[in-house]
């Protein structure tokens, strides 16, 4: 019963995750939930093992209906791939609690700015030309990159943010684009939990494949009703991403 509840869980965060990032508020907690005498690190290291899956299904779809850069995008992936392994190295020897405390409070300037801007990430209208591009992608990569295997919340919701702000993109190319590098980054973590034995493989591969169900029916969405609907859904999880770190910094 327990499996099953993790599996729903994980169908609907695959969802969310395919539009728009955010899926971790969903299975994270239904994990803990459902195994409370486990090890932290083994079902974050399990959610990340599952979880990935459906991130790089909705990858492969949105490449194959979203024009994107691969000149950008590659070395942006390798650049999040290096930050992730430095930021989880990193880590272990970092206090993060003045982290925790500030990422409500940046959250919320992310989402007063975008309700402020009414026009923000509704059009795609890239800023850089194709030698400048990769520099600029590379540094968000690297950037929150090291902050997903530093810290982790919210990691989909700031690459979307600032591939729209820096880089131009609408919410439906930007979210596009966080998949990839969201790939990149959660396969660092699963390299770092499987290494130290935090991954149950079996429970890791029913979320897959519900994870996988789940993003199919988010890329389908987000492609269908464009940057619009992906920005009303950006401003929905970023949202609930204030109350879930307000309540962990604040209130736990």
């Amino acid at each position: 019963m327990d499996l099953f509840a993790v599996a729903v869980a994980s169908l609907l965060a695959g969802l969310i995750d395919a539009i728009v990032g955010g899926g971790g508020l969903i299975l994270v907690p239904a994990l803990f939930a459902a195994y409370p005498g486990a090890a932290p690190a083994t079902l974050l290291g399990t959610n990340k093992a599952g979880a990935i899956w459906g991130t790089a299904w909705a990858a492969l779809q949105f490449t194959r209906r979203v024009s994107l850069r691969a000149t950008t995008l590659v070395p942006a992936m390798v650049a999040a791939l290096v930050g992730s392994f430095a930021g989880a190295w990193a880590v272990t020897g970092v206090d993060a609690s003045a982290l925790r405390r500030a990422l409500p409070l940046v959250l919320l300037a992310i989402l007063a700015y975008t309700l402020a801007r009414k026009d923000l990430g509704r059009h795609h209208a890239p800023r850089y030309g194709a030698a400048r591009e990769p520099l600029v992608a590379g540094a968000i990569g690297v950037a929150i990159g090291f902050y997903d295997g530093f810290f982790g919340p919210g990691t989909g919701s700031f690459f979307v943010f600032l591939f729209v702000r820096l880089l131009g993109y609408d919410f439906l190319h930007a979210s596009a684009a966080a998949k990839l590098l969201n790939t990149s980054t959660n396969l660092a973590a699963i390299v770092l939990f499987a290494w130290t034995g935090h991954v149950w493989w079996q429970v890791a591969a029913v979320l897959a494949m519900a994870n996988v169900a789940g993003s199919l029916v988010g890329t389908r969405l987000a492609l269908k009703h464009g940057a619009g609907f992906v920005r009303a859904v950006f401003i929905a999880v970023v949202g609930a991403l204030i109350l879930k770190t307000g309540y962990d910094a604040f209130l736990r």
